[in-house]
């Protein structure tokens, strides 16, 4: 349901708590609209049973959640709808506009946790060497074939995140020392390793961007009519080279990253550098890689990294 069709305290409460999200917490606006949409579908819910977000008890709640289920929403989903509402509710309390937190009994569905998709160490490389004009190509789809060859191996190179790429500046790339300096989560900025490949690449895309934008611009990656490339763009050129180079598999920016952190790991890298250069707050969440393919743990032991 739209802003338009809420009532307008909803709405207000809405816009003043993803302020908040974006002002004070730093959040991405990706993040940041995300949970715009969740509370939006939350108020969506209980203007049909005639209640508002600051008049809503936990069986307003639990109703809410149930229909999500009977609707066939994964628990995932839920689950994030879920911290979306607690976290809601937390900074209504705390600003005053609701005496006491509806969500404060509201249980977390259990979530099950799925390592995630790797690929082998062939099967990257096929896919990042797979953008390829040919000799006959036009001068535009050989400048594409250039640019899509940079962004796969600075995603599996780098390990960067599909937000990351799209707003990476040429200024921001160094080729001489061989790093990139990207923006992760929380407006959180990073200097990440550019392995030789992914330099090569670079290089040879900055030759010919001016194909496709005749003027100066400080993004990166720009798109076939001459604007910065944007996360939707790069996810689909992602999947059209999967599914060329990896038949029946399906690829996608995060699976590249997931094959980064778990080369690295599998190499002998430090899981802490390996957090540093995800931009994980956590390392418990780079731990997960540790888990993939125990089995081929010192395949790759004398080098870190495949491509670096």
């Amino acid at each position: 349901m739209t802003a338009r069709h809420l009532p307008h305290p909803d709405v207000a409460l809405i816009d003043g708590f993803t302020d908040h999200l974006a002002l004070e917490r730093h959040l991405s606006p990706a993040t940041v609209e995300a949970y715009r949409r969740d509370l939006s579908q939350l108020a969506g819910f209980l203007r049909r049973a005639h209640r508002d977000l600051s008049g809503a008890g936990i069986d307003d709640l639990r109703r809410f959640l149930a229909q999500l289920t009977s609707l066939g929403y994964a628990r995932a989903s839920i689950a994030r709808r879920v911290g979306a509402i607690h976290t809601f509710y937390l900074w209504a309390v705390s600003s005053g506009v609701v005496a006491e937190d509806p969500a404060a009994l509201l249980g977390r569905p259990k979530v099950i946790s799925r390592l995630p998709v790797v690929l082998r160490v062939a099967e990257a490389a096929a896919l990042v060497e797979a953008p390829d004009a040919g000799e006959d190509a036009s001068e535009v789809e050989s400048a594409v074939a250039l640019r899509d060859r940079a962004i796969l191996e600075l995603m599996y190179g780098s390990g960067l995140r599909v937000s990351e790429v799209a707003g990476v500046t040429v200024d921001r790339v160094d080729l001489d020392r061989g790093r990139v300096t990207v923006v992760g989560k929380g407006d959180k900025e990073r200097e990440v390793p550019l392995g030789d490949p992914a330099r090569q690449a670079v290089v040879a895309w900055l030759t010919v961007r001016s194909v496709l934008a005749p003027g100066e611009g400080d993004e990166l990656f720009i798109n076939r009519r001459g604007r910065p490339i944007g996360p939707r763009d790069i996810r689909r050129l992602v999947g059209r080279y999967g599914r060329a180079a990896l038949s029946g598999r399906r690829v996608t920016p995060h699976t590249l990253r997931h094959s980064f952190a778990t080369h690295l790991l599998e190499g002998g890298a430090d899981i802490r550098a390996v957090q540093e250069m995800l931009g994980h707050a956590s390392v418990a969440t780079t731990q997960r890689y540790t888990h993939v393919s125990r089995s081929r743990l010192f395949e790759a032991y004398e080098q870190s990294h495949p491509r670096a």
